[in-house]
């Protein structure tokens, strides 16, 4: 009886270790871009398909993040954020329609 109770307990920590393990890789699949000085940082991203990428607008004005045809955030207001989830594998060049020098790249494998 021992034996079963000890094979039970390790196989429970084994388990409660993989969910942390799940749970950190969920976590490291989030991205960050923030838009500050009329910027984004980095101005080239890269993730895997089906990663969230999330823009932070630090400037105290809105700010677009538009790749045409593919994704548009619509107007994004000081100090809120968008996210994304790209589907599609691809390098897909960005603006912001509001400033269009500003430009990015996300580049998705």
């Amino acid at each position: 009886m021992a034996k079963f109770f000890a094979a039970v307990c390790a196989g429970t920590f084994l388990f409660a270790d993989a969910g942390i393990d799940r749970a950190a890789a969920a976590q490291a699949a989030l991205h960050t871009v923030v838009i500050d000085g009329l910027r984004y940082a980095p101005e080239t991203i890269t993730v895997k398909r089906g990663e969230t990428i999330v823009w932070v607008n630090n400037d105290p004005f809105p700010h677009t993040v538009t790749a045409q045809g593919v994704f548009d955030s619509g107007e994004i207001p000081a100090g809120k954020v968008w996210k994304y989830t790209p589907r599609r594998v691809g390098r897909y060049a960005y603006i912001c329609t509001v400033h269009p020098n500003m430009k990015g790249t996300l580049q998705v494998e």
